[in-house]
């Protein structure tokens, strides 16, 4: 080690050439395949917000501002959807053929009965302060299974296997605390009891759900699903336009993508979430 370090000094060139050796291999991210899917589209639109836009102009806004993002730092980006004529749910999903990771951009609402009438402009829209806060969403079984009827049942003992539940779990996890790290709370109102649509909780502290949805369970990739936020409320609806918050998102899932060079079958927070789950239905059975 000491010739060598002689050598450097006495040989500038080599040197320099050992230092950029060496910064390159430090410091290189392997570059990976994302799919970003802009929730919804122009006939479809989505939810509304509480000042009348359509979910579909946040889905693009945001995914267009992590597109950037990702692209900016080496990562391949295939954005499906973005211009609003893609009505079937199922090509999403194969378009995700052949990237590391799929992740389909939406944002939220909430039951229908916890909606109150407000004027904006002169118009009449619905609105809460109920509810605010992202989730995320995970199929519980590979995309094999994907047409079987017992695929979401507890008793169905493929539920909760295999390499890309435990990939998606990974990388929801990450994304999950990348965005609380930036100050942004999961909301609970998706869970049993609680107002909207009941879906499972896998891990409540993160917000992370269980969910069948077509695009994460006929896909052929490590899956998805990310409400932004809540757009029934005024204050989270005026938040998730704005430029800054949308850079913090950006910035949440492009650190979260070290969740792929994550071995998926011994990530421990993967492996304890499903043994979690499997254990739960175990014993209700």
């Amino acid at each position: 080690m000491l010739s060598l370090l002689k050598k450097m000094l006495l040989q500038p060139a080599l040197a320099l050439f050992l230092l950029i050796v060496l910064g390159a291999t430090m410091g290189s991210v392997r570059a990976a395949k994302i799919a970003l899917d802009v929730g919804h589209n122009l006939i479809a639109s989505g939810t509304t917000s509480a000042y009348g836009e359509t979910e579909f102009s946040y889905n693009l806004a945001i995914v267009q501002r992590v597109a950037e993002r990702l692209r900016g730092a080496g990562h391949s980006v295939t954005v499906i959807g973005a211009d609003g004529q893609m009505l079937e749910l199922k090509p999403r999903a194969e378009l995700a053929q052949g990237h590391d990771l799929f992740i389909s951009f939406h944002h939220d609402s909430m039951h229908e009965a916890y909606l109150d009438d407000w004027l904006w402009q002169g118009q009449r829209y619905k609105m809460s302060r109920r509810f605010a806060g992202y989730s995320l969403f995970v199929f519980n079984a590979d995309p094999q299974y994907a047409n079987t009827t017992t695929a979401m049942s507890p008793s169905n003992v493929l539920a909760g296997h295999g390499h890309h539940l435990q990939t998606s779990m990974a990388c929801a996890e990450r994304l999950a605390d990348e965005l609380q790290s930036l100050g942004m709370r999961p909301t609970l109102h998706h869970a049993n009891g609680v107002a909207g649509s009941y879906r499972p909780l896998l891990d409540e502290a993160r917000g992370i759900y269980q969910a069948n949805f077509a695009v994460l369970r006929h896909n052929s990739v490590p899956a998805i699903l990310f409400e932004g936020g809540v757009l029934p409320n005024p204050e989270e609806a005026l938040l998730l336009k704005s430029p800054a918050h949308q850079a913090k998102v950006a910035t949440a899932v492009l650190n979260s993508l070290d969740c792929l060079a994550l071995p998926a079958s011994i990530n421990p927070a993967a492996q304890q979430s499903a043994t979690s789950r499997r254990k739960k239905s175990a014993d209700a059975q």
